[in-house]
Parts: C-alpha cells; structure tokens; sequence
C-alpha cells in the first residue's frame, strides 16, 4: 500500500486495521510515521466518524 484513503473513512479504518492485523506494522504510530501522518489528526478525524481506537486489541472500532 503507497498511500492511505484518508478521504474514505471506511476504507481507511479497514486498510488501517488490515495492516495491524496482518502484523504489517506493529502499531498505529508505525503506521502514522510509514504514511507521514499526524496520528492526533487521524484519531479526530476518525472519532469524528464514530470510530475509537483501541490500544489493547490494535485496532479502530
């Protein structure tokens, strides 16, 4: 994955949770760095949308 969908929130919490699952990056602020994205902005714009991360189970709910 080059980039991810930040204007699908559906599909970014899916390839974000894709990519913890499948153990691609062993966080989100892995993941946040890879992608050079501010994980604070990504946390609101997802909560915003309903979505909460979970640092227990590494993923958006």
């Amino acid at each position: 994955m080059e980039h991810l969908p930040l204007h699908d929130i559906p599909m970014l919490v899916s390839a974000i949770n894709f990519l913890l699952r499948d153990e691609e990056f062993d966080n989100l602020d892995q993941i946040c760095y890879h992608f050079n994205v501010d994980r604070e902005e990504l946390e609101k714009r997802l909560a915003a949308a309903g979505y909460s991360y979970s640092t227990e189970h590494k993923r958006f709910w």
